[in-house]
């Protein structure tokens, strides 16, 4: 064979330069590798035709590819997960009840990527043709086990939803265990689908075992001895366990403020012979609260305020609390020593002493009162029973003239219910409050003049719409009074203020005397009282809202009933220290001193 001619290579400085065939290849290689890593950055995105609500967002949830969403993939994947949607599809709509799904579509290739067009024919649904749920005994008489068997769904006729077959299956057994059946379980559980006629039949059936009763009470943790705290339990001795009892013990040792954590559990490991004990566990809450900061009110000025609490100052559980205040218009000192005396209505004796130094515009007045009482839960109030005993000296009128000094003393006997719901205290949005009272003296016990005297207020708070808030409020009280000169100021009926009609100035509606005509007409306060007030909120942030009012009503004697009434706007501040109301008020009829300015602080109830 001839000898093959080669050519002897070329100088270089670097590497060699590659032989044309292969300069091919490579430019070749260079390609794919481009037009792949094109195709490599695109993305996916998934569109579904044919269903809506649950069922789409059922179906996208099922489908693998909506975990590619905005990852970058090759054209490989992306088909591979096209081909993969219709089962996966079908797949996820089988809980709600549709076994027979069917799914269409076209994987389109756009200048972003690929767009999956998923095209879904739910079918039929299954519904429930017979539903069978078995229990017998007493347990099915309960009223809580019968309701979980009542509100139980699917129903013959519903749409075989599985969902809602394990939380009706939950629901029961929950309920069951809730009223003492601890060994409760379930025997049956058979559901039969029969696709070719779309109907299911649902079996099943409980074993409820014994009802257990309540055995004996560990107390764990505390720093009060057992005997104390056996006081507080809602059930006798024997009798049938039930959750409801336990959450009833941990509320009354919540509100006892005696402990920082209260947990009540049924110490199932230990139940025996249809007893199941019960173990409390307690942690001490701080056993000394200070308190103390500025405040500031249009009608008391500013000022400062501090106060002490114990929340348990022996053994026995007895509870000391004091408060003093110190503002431009009011001075004032308290302090409260209570005696607990658990039990289901919650009982306690309070002795109290109150000192009490107030310069209105109409009004001065230092008093001081010893008070006596009773409270205790009753029909869902909270009730007092106390006896008053009230002694100091007032004017009426104000620094340019004085209308009447005096001196009073008065021992009244004071009935009062209160009640307040709320669901957040910070900020209420469904909450109310009522306040009753009624009080009576005798002149022939201690006190200078017969009086009977009744009052009511109420609030009322609801959010009609997210971020809007309505709140109504009213007052109402009439006094049947022998001798009014010798009624102090705080126990006659003032109108106008930050909480009563806005618009006006503190204690400054009522009924007027005139001594001079060289003065204005001293407001002296009136026997009755009837006020109200509308409030409309809307919150533009989340802690800033704005508010519109009116406001109307009167403080009168007899028949002299003529209401004022108050309009504004306000501004609202959800603070770190609570809730700020900032209020412009203005006067409707027979405006006085025209604007007026409400600053408050504080709760809505």
């Amino acid at each position: 064979m001839p000898e093959k001619e080669t050519a002897a290579p070329a100088p270089c400085r670097g590497k060699p330069l590659p032989p044309p065939i292969w300069r091919g290849i490579a430019l070749t290689v260079l390609l794919l590798a481009s037009d792949t890593a094109a195709v490599a950055a695109a993305k996916i995105t998934a569109t579904l035709l044919g269903v809506d609500g649950d069922l789409k967002i059922a179906a996208l949830a099922g489908l693998d590819l909506t975990q590619y969403a905005g990852r970058e993939i090759s054209s490989a994947q992306a088909r591979r997960l096209y081909d993969r949607a219709p089962a996966q599809i079908a797949k996820a709509l089988e809980p709600y009840g549709y076994y027979d799904a069917s799914v269409t579509g076209e994987l389109k290739e756009t200048p972003d990527g690929w767009n999956a067009v998923l095209a879904v024919q739910p079918g039929e649904a299954v519904t429930v043709a017979e539903l069978d749920l078995e229990l017998q005994g007493q347990a099915r008489e309960l009223p809580n086990v019968r309701q979980a068997l009542r509100a139980f769904q699917p129903t013959p006729g519903q749409a075989l939803n599985h969902a809602a077959y394990e939380r009706g299956k939950t629901a029961i057994q929950a309920a069951l265990f809730a009223d003492g059946f601890l060994d409760a379980k379930l025997a049956t559980h058979r559901v039969e689908v029969m696709r070719s006629t779309r109907k299911a039949v649902v079996r099943l059936a409980w074993e409820p075992g014994q009802r257990y009763r309540i055995g004996d009470v560990e107390f764990a943790g505390s720093q009060f001895n057992a005997d104390f705290l056996l006081r507080y339990l809602p059930w006798k001795q024997g009798d049938f366990y039930t959750q409801e009892q336990l959450l009833s013990l941990q509320q009354r040792l919540v509100d006892t403020d005696y402990f920082s954590i209260v947990d009540v559990n049924p110490d199932i490991e230990n139940a025996a012979d249809g007893v199941v004990p019960i173990v409390v566990t307690l942690a001490p809450a701080k056993r000394s609260i200070y308190t103390g900061g500025l405040f500031v009110g249009t009608d008391t000025g500013l000022g400062v305020r501090g106060g002490l609490e114990r929340r348990w100052v022996n053994r026995r559980g007895h509870k000391f609390r004091s408060e003093v205040i110190l503002a431009q218009r009011l001075t004032s000192a308290s302090a409260l020593y209570q005696i607990p005396l658990p039990g289901s209505d919650s009982r306690a004796i309070n002795f109290g002493v109150n000192y009490r130094d107030e310069d209105t515009q109409t009004t001065r007045s230092k008093t001081s009162s010893l008070v006596a009482s009773e409270t205790r839960q009753w029909l869902g109030f909270t009730r007092t029973l106390g006896l008053h005993l009230q002694t100091g000296d007032f004017e009426i009128g104000d620094r340019k003239q004085v209308v009447f000094r005096g001196n009073s003393t008065i021992l009244f006997p004071q009935f009062a219910l209160t009640r307040k719901r709320a669901d957040d205290p910070l900020f209420v949005r469904r909450g109310y409050s009522v306040n009753l009272l009624a009080r009576a003296a005798s002149a022939s016990l201690l006190s200078d003049t017969d009086l009977v005297q009744l009052r009511g207020d109420v609030k009322w708070i609801r959010e009609v719409r997210p971020q809007h808030r309505l709140i109504l409020r009213g007052s109402v009280g009439a006094s049947w009074v022998d001798d009014f000169d010798r009624l102090p100021p705080d126990l006659r009926f003032f109108a106008g203020g930050d909480r009563s009609i806005r618009g006006y100035g503190y204690q400054t509606i009522g009924p007027e005397l005139e001594i001079n005509s060289a003065f204005k007409p001293i407001v002296i306060g009136g026997k009755h009282l009837l006020t109200a007030g509308a409030e409309y909120e809307y919150y533009f942030r989340p802690n800033w809202g704005l508010a519109t009012f009116v406001d109307a009503g009167d403080a009168y004697s007899g028949t002299e009933y003529e209401p004022k009434i108050g309009a504004g706007l306000g501004l609202r501040w959800r603070s770190p220290v609570g809730m700020v109301r900032f209020d412009l008020g203005v006067p409707l009829r027979e405006p006085k001193d025209g604007v007026q300015i409400h600053l408050v602080i504080g709760p809505d109830l």
